[in-house]
């Protein structure tokens, strides 16, 4: 590879937007609610293969509405993935992917630069009311939060409920082998001092993660309630089922999958409250809902962490089983139902939302996401034939139609072997092989010089990103 250290990259395929798209005002602009989930595999839902996890709402929403089998995340840990879901960029672009500290961490001094332009600051030129609930991980500073990045209300947990743990909590200092101290039960929630904020002051601290996932949804159908009447944007970014793990009586038990399941079916519970508030609102029918997930599962913990299906890999690895994902799009009386086989990405939901809004594309920077609404409508095939693989700031590997070519592979948390770059690449059939076992390679040259002459292509500019990689890390 003749770039293993790429750290800025356009598909020049996908930048391409059409203004004259984008002005639809003919149609009422629909309401947008993102469902996002923290650590849920490919295999997590029952539309999905879990033998032993019931998703009944979810599974409904991918009858009705698309389920995507070739979906990603934007990256495979936390930061970086919703960097790439708000402003549809790679997270690079904003310096919010570094190779020395993939994620933010409570001590951590940066965030979300002021200069992106996220989707809640897009669908506001558009007279959309917007909120965030959940899990915001781009920066717990005040000038970070969503309600600087064009959320008008936040409420939630503003990185992963693991971090802040207090000196009570025996794990201290052993972190993994700890966490199995407490393998068959919900850990005390004062172990970990997360804080609960409503917009930029805490409300509670530490959070009762018990009940947690019950009040993000009903802090969304609050939210929904309020605003029914107009158009309304709603990221619910859910911080489970990242470990530690936890669940409300109601669902402690409920799941034949132990915690873990728990964890998933009381947020499956809280999708069908949503779906059954839109329709008792009678807007059902002018709301594009989007269920997924932000990386792969944290496979390290055991029965407490999810599954890949299929996949290889989990969790902070660029093999599939780290970046794609269950999806699934569901707009009743629009979108045209079906199993979509298609590429997409989290990264597509950003220009998807802006062009159904009727807002143009920023024309100053370059946005990675395509715009998925003609596969949505049934009219034609996805814009993305292509997917790069980041992990941190460093291209791993590239997928260009059914290729995908590994130049670096890695593992995490002590798992799936240590770093190797490749003098010639690994390449996988990804249409027949989709566990990424079997190298063909040496049968597919043509291919990889393709993908090669791909990744040429992308645009280099390593000035900008490295003034915002230094920022980062000054942290």
């Amino acid at each position: 590879m003749k770039k293993l250290a790429i750290v800025l990259t356009a598909l020049t395929g996908l930048c391409i937007y059409s203004p004259s798209l984008a002005q639809n005002t003919d149609q009422k602009k629909p309401n947008v609610i993102v469902i996002f989930t923290d650590d849920q595999g490919y295999g997590d839902l029952s539309s999905y293969g879990a033998p032993n996890i019931q998703t009944p709402h979810l599974d409904k929403m991918a009858t009705e509405g698309q389920k995507w089998t070739n979906f990603y995340s934007a990256a495979s840990v936390c930061t970086p993935s919703r960097a790439g879901l708000v402003t549809g960029r790679y997270a690079v672009r904003s310096g919010m992917a570094s190779d020395v500290s993939r994620v933010l961490f409570p001590n951590s001094k940066g965030g979300l630069p002021e200069r992106e332009i996220t989707i809640a600051e897009q669908v506001k030129k558009a007279g959309y009311q917007t909120a965030m609930i959940g899990k915001w991980h781009l920066g717990h500073h005040e000038q970070y939060l969503p309600t600087n990045h064009g959320f008008d209300t936040y409420y939630g947990i503003p990185y992963s409920n693991d971090m802040d743990q207090t000196a009570e909590n025996p794990q201290r200092g052993k972190y993994i082998d700890g966490y199995f101290e407490f393998a068959d039960e919900q850990i005390p929630i004062d172990y970990y001092n997360v804080p609960l904020m409503r917009n930029t002051k805490i409300i509670e601290r530490p959070a009762n993660q018990n009940t947690i996932t019950r009040r993000y949804t009903e802090e969304g159908i609050s939210f929904i309630e309020e605003n029914h009447d107009q158009p309304f944007f709603l990221l619910l970014a859910h911080s489970l089922p990242h470990i530690p793990l936890f669940a409300s009586d109601e669902f402690t038990g409920h799941s034949d999958a132990g915690l873990y399941g728990d964890v998933i079916e009381e947020i499956d519970h809280g999708v069908g409250q949503i779906v059954n508030k839109l329709k008792e609102l009678e807007i059902a029918e002018q709301t594009l809902v989007v269920f997924t997930s932000d990386n792969g599962p944290w496979l390290v913990f055991k029965t407490h962490g999810g599954s890949a299906g299929l996949l290889r890999a989990v969790k902070g690895m660029t093999w599939e089983g780290g970046m794609r994902v269950p999806a699934i799009f569901w707009w009743p009386g629009t979108i045209s139902p079906g199993i979509v086989t298609d590429i997409g990405s989290a990264l597509d939901i950003y220009t998807t939302v802006s062009h159904l809004a009727g807002v143009a594309l920023p024309d100053d920077r370059i946005v990675d996401g395509a715009n998925l609404t003609h596969v949505l409508m049934g009219e034609g095939e996805s814009p993305r034939k292509e997917m790069l693989f980041y992990r941190g700031a460093t291209l791993y590997a590239a997928r260009k139609g059914n290729f995908k070519a590994h130049y670096i592979t890695e593992g995490a948390y002590g798992e799936f072997g240590e770093r190797v770059v490749h003098d010639t690449p690994l390449l996988f059939n990804l249409s027949e092989d989709p566990a990424e076992r079997y190298d063909v390679a040496d049968e597919h040259p043509e291919v990889l010089a393709e993908i090669q002459e791909m990744i040429d292509r992308h645009e280099v500019n390593l000035v900008e990103v490295k003034d915002q990689l230094a920022e980062r890390e000054s942290d």
